[in-house]
């Protein structure tokens, strides 16, 4: 019995460690004509959203974070780059506007800082994108 336990009980902890900080992603599509988007979402806990928006080397971005929770923030991550920011939000703020250094895709990644994630807490929040 305690052979087939062990297995079980590691088993269900990798479940729970891959379910813990998952990143969802989600293609940022403008409408025809338009250089902006607008998307309403909600977060809780450890969940992580990385919305990608394709751009050019030189347009310039302008990204903000409207939310109800102190602790909600999003970083700007250039193409090629996996966890190096080119934007850090709970250090600069929810506002971000520049020249962007590559084309390709950026991941503008919206979560929660890790005490609020913590206590499992929601944020209900809006973030624009606009590219010229």
């Amino acid at each position: 019995m305690t052979r087939l336990f062990f297995p079980l009980v590691l088993a269900v902890l990798a479940a729970g460690a891959a379910l813990a900080g998952d990143i969802y992603t989600e293609r940022v599509q403008f409408h025809k004509g338009a250089n902006s988007a607008t998307i309403e979402g909600r977060i809780q806990g450890d969940m992580t959203i990385d919305y990608l928006l394709g751009a050019r080397k030189g347009q310039s971005m302008n990204v903000s974070l409207a939310t109800d929770n102190g602790a909600n923030y999003f970083n700007i991550i250039a193409p090629g780059k996996e966890n190096e920011a080119l934007f850090v939000g709970s250090s600069s703020g929810n506002q971000f506007e520049g020249a962007l250094p590559a084309s390709g895709d950026y991941k503008i990644r919206v979560y929660l800082m890790r005490s609020a994630a913590r206590r499992d807490e929601i944020a209900n929040y809006r973030l624009e994108m606009i590219i010229d």
